[in-house]
């Protein structure tokens, strides 16, 4: 967080390694060939240039692009690169995602003009103002935890493979986590690991559920079954949608939130 209370992360086109400009440039060539106007970000240690060869993800965010394609080009560029990232996922969104005065909006601005670079096509962070680091901005990244925890919910007895469900609900819990340090200290942060291990020192009891969501976002070797994620619903992930909804707001009537 700035000294005047905004934003800010280490998220630009300059702090990309070099290393990871080769899948990047690839995603571009990919978009150039398609028809219509699509736009692209890359966000993530990438994007701060934090990204770690082998064992980073790279995350991009379309606007304008099919979802099936998105989701056809991000398997290429993963079989492609598969000894450079662990994998690349796009996220397909429109430009109607960013309209409006809906908390889901808001936090879209905010997520595109302080967490992505952008890299091809109209720039739809050019005109956007910095955002405080306030409870309005936790409100709209995670606003929808509690959607997600009721659809979790009904995923688990279908789940083909637990550990990527389990992965799942660790980081999007993790980042609500992160709301709730930022209003509790009055800072900005979206660190997962940082904000479990400091809200396990808020919340002591709450410190080692915490510390089995950290396990399972890493995506190593920790493998939970069915019942331990009913386990980590009815317990850590409840009492997070509780205070988040308590002390921050969810998301109003108005707002879809997006799947996943």
């Amino acid at each position: 967080m700035r000294a005047d209370g905004m934003i800010t992360t280490g998220a630009q086109r300059s702090n990309i390694s070099d290393a990871f400009r080769p899948v990047l440039e690839k995603a571009v060539e990919h978009l150039d060939s398609i028809d219509g106007a699509h736009s692209l970000y890359v966000y993530g240690s990438v994007a701060t240039g934090m990204a770690r060869v082998g064992s980073s993800d790279v995350d991009l965010v379309t606007i304008g692009l099919d979802g099936a394609i998105a989701r056809s080009l991000a398997g290429l560029l993963t079989a492609e690169f598969s000894g450079l990232s662990r994998g690349v996922e796009i996220g397909p969104a429109q430009s109607s995602d960013y309209e409006g005065s809906g908390d889901e909006a808001y936090g879209n601005r905010v997520f595109l003009r302080h967490y992505c670079a952008h890299l091809a096509g109209p720039d739809f962070c050019h005109g956007l103002p910095d955002y405080p680091a306030d409870r309005a901005a936790a409100r709209g990244f995670n606003g929808d935890i509690g959607r997600h925890a009721d659809r979790w919910r009904g995923e688990v007895a279908s789940a083909p493979n637990p550990a990527v469900l389990g992965r799942r609900i660790a980081r999007k819990t993790l980042l609500a986590v992160a709301g709730l340090v930022s209003i509790h200290d009055s800072t900005w942060t979206t660190d997962r690991v940082a904000a479990a291990k400091r809200f396990g020192v808020v919340r002591p009891r709450l410190a080692i559920p915490l510390d089995t969501l950290v396990a399972w976002g890493s995506g190593g070797a920790t493998r939970p079954s069915q019942s331990e994620i009913l386990r980590v619903l009815d317990g850590v992930v409840a009492d997070v949608v509780d205070e988040f909804g308590r002390r921050i707001g969810l998301w109003s009537a108005a707002d879809s939130g997006p799947g996943g």
